[in-house]
């Protein structure tokens, strides 16, 4: 049953995005997975810590191929949950509302599948150079080869995820980072892959000011 905190959150969410023009099976899919998400919400605090906790307890209910609506649903709802006015206010302010969270997905396969080729996997001019600059990054802040090692191999399986993307874009590496969590069984594995693959996004993108963001963050929240 859901309880009426997070009833009234969810009224308030799902009629913001009707007013946006969203249909209702969209509608119907979010009602759904927020369904499944309020029962492990009802005896939480309401602060990010505990929701994000209540996320990672849903995600091991969701189907692989579910993983990035499901978490998209999830970011979007928290403002609504933790009663975020100023956050609210920007969705409310939005001319253009991203309703549509399939949009392309990588090739489905498993983390053996993608690892037993990694060391004989090419690499094109475009993929080596960021790769090569995440590395010296990682050393240049004092980093241990077996860290970096282990980075730069996580850093190469997104790479190969995101080969057959339309654009380089952010959506796009968003998608493969929530389509290959699930991959990892272990969530100590997961929030190392989410931490690499987040500071490896700066470096991917050509950030001038990527180097600066390694080693900063080591939480691996899903929802960021």
């Amino acid at each position: 049953m859901i309880q009426a905190r997070e009833k009234q959150a969810i009224d308030a969410y799902l009629k913001l995005l009707k007013n946006k023009g969203v249909h209702d099976a969209s509608l119907e899919k979010r009602y759904l997975f927020l369904e499944k998400l309020c029962t492990h919400l009802a005896t939480r605090q309401l602060n990010g810590v505990d929701y994000r906790f209540a996320v990672e307890a849903v995600m091991e209910e969701i189907p692989h191929d579910d993983w990035h609506a499901s978490l998209s649903f999830a970011r979007e709802y928290f403002a609504f949950w933790a009663q975020d006015i100023k956050s609210i206010a920007a969705y409310s302010r939005a001319q253009k509302f991203d309703v549509n969270v399939e949009h392309w997905k990588p090739v489905p396969t498993t983390l053996k599948a993608i690892t037993d080729g990694l060391d004989a996997e090419k690499f094109e001019t475009s993929e080596t150079w960021p790769l090569k600059a995440y590395t010296m990054a990682l050393r240049g802040e004092g980093a241990e080869l077996p860290l970096v090692d282990a980075r730069i191999k996580l850093a190469k399986i997104m790479l190969i995820r995101l080969r057959n993307a339309p654009e380089r874009d952010q959506k796009y590496y968003r998608i493969v980072v929530d389509l290959t969590l699930p991959l990892f069984k272990s969530k100590d594995s997961r929030k190392i892959f989410l931490v690499a693959v987040r500071e490896f996004y700066h470096f991917w993108i050509g950030n001038p000011e990527a180097a600066s963001m390694v080693l900063k963050d080591g939480t691996g929240n899903m929802l960021i």
